[in-house]
């Protein structure tokens, strides 16, 4: 999210019983749910890694990494239920894993306001900012702060 812009995208997602954003512009796409293979001795958030085009992407569990309960499917459920958002961050790809995909909302700035101080198990240090929509809230995630320089040469190097 650009300083200053009035308004920017995000692309929203289910996380448990929560609607999570991110920036778009940090999406480089979204893959229906893939086999992951496991990586031995990876810290616990990472599920392991998975082949796209020919490309090793690590994926990251954030319900793991958030401890947050994975979300129960129902029969209402859509067709397109959980996947991957890949992420690109400086330049290093990303997979996370998602419960649902829900769509692009255009927001504006002055919509977003400060964390509460604790938000459902995650620590507002990896919060952007939070939006009041009609159905709740959306969280909108600083993806660059949820991994510490340190942990992204970690995954960097899995892959």
């Amino acid at each position: 999210m650009a300083v200053g812009d009035s308004q920017f995208q995000l692309v929203t997602f289910e996380l448990g019983e929560e609607l999570y954003g991110v920036d778009i512009m940090d999406v480089k796409e979204i893959v229906k749910l893939q086999s992951v293979r496991p990586i031995p001795n990876a810290p616990y958030y990472v599920e392991g890694i998975f082949n796209l085009r020919s490309e090793i992407i690590p994926v990251i569990n954030l319900h793991k990494r958030f401890h947050l309960k994975e979300r129960q499917k129902t029969d209402e459920d859509d067709e397109f239920e959980g996947g991957f958002i890949i992420l690109n961050i400086d330049g290093c790809k990303i997979g996370i894993i998602i419960d649902k995909i829900a769509r692009v909302v255009q927001i504006k700035s002055d919509e977003v306001k400060p964390p509460p101080q604790m938000l459902a198990g995650i620590g507002t240090e990896y919060i952007h900012g939070v939006v009041r929509q009609e159905s709740g809230y959306l969280i909108i995630l600083d993806i660059r702060r949820v991994f510490n320089p340190k942990e992204m040469q970690k995954l960097v190097g899995i892959s």
